[in-house]
C-alpha cells in the first residue's frame, strides 16, 4: 500500500508540500492546486500536507490553527477537491483514530519522536506513519521510534530528516545520517524548509534562512532520499506560521525541476 501510495515505484521523488498550518480553505486549496500541478508537469508523486493544530509553537500567542474538528472538515473538503493524498500532525494519543479517518498520512512532530504512546497510537490505525526524527535525536535512534509504531502490527512507515540542534537557536543537518537512516529499511524524506529553521531565534518566534533551502534539497536528492519535504505559501511574510522558513509558492518549481534532475543523475550512478 505504501508504494502505491506514495508513487515510488513509478517517480524519482515524491513531494510532501502545504502551509505550515491551516489558515484557511481558500488560501489550502490555493496551494495545493499550484502544488499539485507543478509536481504533474514535472512528474513527481505529490502529497498535500497542513496542520490543524500546532502544538509546539515558540510562543502561546502564536497562531495554532483551526482545531481538531474545523481542520479534518478543512482537509476533507482539500482531499476530496483536489484529489491528492492528504498528511497532517498528530500530537496526542486520542486524536489518532479520528486523523485517521480522514486523512493517508499520520505524521509524529518532530519534538514528539519518543512518545511511545503516540507512536503506538498513531500505528494502530493502519494508516503510513511519517515520523520526524527528534532535533535531539541520533539517525541511529529512529529504529526506536519505528519500532514502536511497527510492533503495532503496521509496516507503512518513514522518516524525514529536519535538522539536529546545534548549540542555541541553530540546526545543522549531518548528510551521512540519512544514509543511516535508510539503512532500517523504510524511505526516508529530507525536510528542506525546517532544516533552514532557527528555533526561537526570534524570541517569541522562529528564525530561519530559507535562502538555504535549494542548496539543502539539492544536496539531500544527491544523497539518495526518496522524498522531499517542503512548506510554502503565496506570501511569506504573512503566512501565520513558520514565516521566517516557509518558501514562496513561485520558487518551488525551479527547486524540484533542479532535484529531479540530480534524482534521475543519481540512477547512473
Amino acid at each position: 500500500m505504501m508504494e502505491h501510495l506514495l508513487g515510488l515505484n513509478k517517480t524519482p521523488l515524491f513531494v510532501i508540500a502545504g502551509p505550515c498550518v491551516l489558515e484557511s480553505i481558500d488560501l489550502s486549496l490555493h496551494i495545493a492546486r499550484e502544488m499539485k500541478a507543478i509536481c504533474a508537469h514535472l512528474g513527481l508523486t505529490y502529497i498535500f500536507k497542513a496542520s490543524f493544530d500546532k502544538a509546539n509553537r515558540s510562543s502561546e500567542n502564536s497562531f495554532r490553527g483551526p482545531g481538531l474538528q474545523e481542520g479534518l472538515r478543512q482537509l476533507e473538503t482539500i482531499g476530496r477537491e483536489m484529489g491528492v493524498p492528504l498528511l497532517t500532525d498528530v500530537h496526542e494519543p486520542h486524536q489518532a483514530a479520528a486523523v485517521a479517518q480522514v486523512v493517508d498520512i499520520l505524521q509524529i512532530p518532530a519534538f514528539l519522536a519518543r512518545q511511545t504512546d503516540l507512536l503506538s497510537a498513531c500505528g494502530r490505525t493502519g494508516r503510513t506513519i511519517n515520523i520526524k526524527k527528534g532535533q535531539f535525536m541520533s539517525p541511529s535512534e529512529m529504529k526506536n521510534a519505528l519500532h514502536k509504531v511497527q510492533t503495532t502490527g503496521n509496516s507503512k512507515t518513514m522518516l524525514t530528516e529536519r535538522g539536529t540542534f546545534f548549540g542555541y537557536n541553530r540546526l545543522v543537518n549531518d548528510f551521512t545520517g540519512l544514509a543511516v537512516m535508510k539503512e532500517l529499511g523504510v524511505p526516508v524524506l529530507f525536510d528542506i524548509t525546517h532544516s533552514t529553521q532557527q528555533p526561537a531565534g526570534l524570541g517569541g518566534s522562529s528564525g530561519g534562512n530559507p535562502q538555504y533551502a535549494p542548496l539543502l534539497a539539492r544536496a539531500a536528492v544527491a544523497a539518495g532520499v526518496d522524498g522531499l519535504f517542503l512548506e510554502c505559501h503565496p506570501d511569506p511574510q504573512n503566512a501565520k506560521s513558520d514565516a521566517a522558513t516557509v518558501l514562496n509558492l513561485n520558487q518551488v518549481e525551479p527547486i524540484l525541476k533542479s532535484c529531479l534532475q540530480i534524482a534521475q543523475l543519481r540512477k547512473e550512478w
